[in-house]
């Protein structure tokens, strides 16, 4: 009997609820819940790029589900790390940048976040490094956190100056004379390797985020060693791609100047090399810790779930970072390995939400449901990977600009007005917008009744960084 069905059953009242809750708890499965910054499908098991190194992503994902078509909530950071902690969309509760305080929205102010919810049914939530925007920590969403309850990541070594081998600001990059020891992803880790040591009393919710691939790709040199920029494969980029682009999507790729700037100066292949090797060195990260949970005492009874924030664009559609809808920045890894429910190997390919994480993990542990999430179980997923699922994914990138992505189509539309439409069929790299023509008009229609009713307004800007 699951614990929402006994509580129903024996009819506790408020007074017995925490006693009964905790006992019940001890039965219930622990959960490590690992975040990796701004990486996008190059990992093995997704095939994004053929000269990546992920054997250990690999190894994990290879334990359970690996959902080939997984898609973010918002392509930026804060909105994207709010919306699955609170199974809330963006267009719902107004962060659409990462100048926004999750706890400033109206929507979101007194939210019950993913480990406030394991806590009220007798968890223990802990957690490290980066799992929500740097800037704006939750510290009602933790019992305890690493480093700081304020300050949710270790720091880095620096480069001797700035820019070091990158073009500007923090789109910097190049190696390290440092040990792994002396990351900050190597030192989250590093206590999280101690708390699978410990003995907790309860049941474990621990949430672990390692930093790179995000900018700025500053690893030890050893990583960029592995990648020689002579022998690098560069992505492969359509001369003149936003030819058929509206002005809105058009003024997304354009605005950093980023890529500009990467092919003036000839450092195409150096940035490059620089994400695969900080992908390389979160990988190692991601080894050490599955490593140290197989080595637990919870190696056995650990639902895993291993996501990304959304994905990176490296020159296509001439855009660099995530920041715009196309499949590149939408795109995520994500992965769930819950023992006596998920088979290892196996792979799904229907389109699934960061959104639906919040509503997954309440199934899988057997927690009470929460009628305000906007996401769904993939339960039916984890148990056939193949069933039956009809259910796109909803993007939103700033107010008003929503992309709808089934199996086959991604469609994008504007706050002016302005529509994309590709066919992933015959047109993966997204180079030939079929928006204007009559043939595709019923299957915008249908993808459109996805799109929200409306647009939750703005929410107030808060004091922390900025734009990254």
């Amino acid at each position: 009997m699951r614990r929402r069905e006994f509580l129903a059953t024996v009819g506790v009242g408020a007074g017995a609820l925490a006693a009964t809750t905790a006992a019940l708890a001890k039965d219930q499965p622990n959960v490590l819940f690992i975040a990796i910054d701004d990486l996008n499908d190059w990992v093995g098991c997704l095939g994004g790029h053929p000269d990546t190194r992920t054997p250990n992503i690999d190894r994990l994902v290879a334990r359970g589900v690996n959902f080939t078509r997984a898609y973010c909530a918002a392509p930026v950071c804060n909105p994207s790390r709010a919306s699955l902690m609170t199974g809330i969309r963006p267009s719902t509760h107004g962060v659409y940048e990462n100048r926004q305080p999750m706890r400033m929205s109206t929507v979101l102010k007194d939210a019950v976040t993913l480990p406030q919810h394991f806590m009220a049914h007798g968890y223990k939530a802990i957690g490290g490094g980066k799992i929500y925007h740097g800037a704006f920590p939750d510290p009602p969403s933790w019992n305890e956190y690493y480093p700081s309850q304020t300050q949710n990541q270790p720091g880095n070594p620096k480069p001797p100056s700035k820019p070091y081998k990158g073009i500007q600001g923090n789109f910097d990059w190049g190696p390290l004379d440092s040990a792994d020891s002396e990351m900050g992803d190597y030192k989250t880790v590093d206590w999280a390797t101690r708390q699978l040591k410990a003995k907790h009393g309860k049941p474990l919710f621990l949430g672990v985020g390692i930093y790179k691939p995000h900018l700025e790709w500053y690893v030890p040199k050893k990583y960029f060693d592995m990648f020689p920029p002579d022998k690098i494969t560069l992505p492969v980029v359509k001369e003149n791609d936003l030819d058929d682009v509206p002005k809105v999507g058009k003024w997304l790729a354009l605005r950093s100047g980023d890529h500009k700037k990467i092919l003036d100066q000839g450092k195409y292949r150096e940035a490059v090399q620089a994400y695969l090797a900080c992908i390389a060195f979160a990988d190692a990260q991601v080894g050490r810790l599955l490593d140290a949970l197989d080595n637990s005492a919870y190696a056995k009874n650990t639902v895993v779930v291993l996501w990304s924030d959304h994905g990176w664009h490296h020159g296509q559609k001439a855009h660099w970072r995530k920041f715009a809808l196309w499949e590149q920045a939408t795109r995520n890894v994500f992965a769930i390995v819950a023992p006596g429910v998920t088979k290892p190997k196996s792979t799904c390919g229907r389109p699934v939400s960061l959104l639906d994480v919040y509503p997954t993990l309440i199934d899988i542990c057997g927690l009470s449901k929460r009628m305000s999430l906007e996401g769904n179980s993939l339960m039916p997923l984890l148990k056939n990977p193949a069933a039956k699922w009809d259910k796109p994914v909803l993007t939103t990138y700033l107010k008003g600009n929503h992309s709808i992505r089934d199996e086959r189509f991604r469609y994008i539309r504007y706050n002016d007005g302005g529509e994309e439409l590709y066919d992933h069929s015959n047109d993966p790299n997204e180079w030939t917008n079929l928006a204007d023509r009559q043939e595709f008009a019923n299957i915008k229609s249908r993808l459109a009744k996805w799109l929200p009713k409306t647009d939750a307004p703005d929410s107030p800007v808060g004091k922390g960084l900025g734009v990254d």
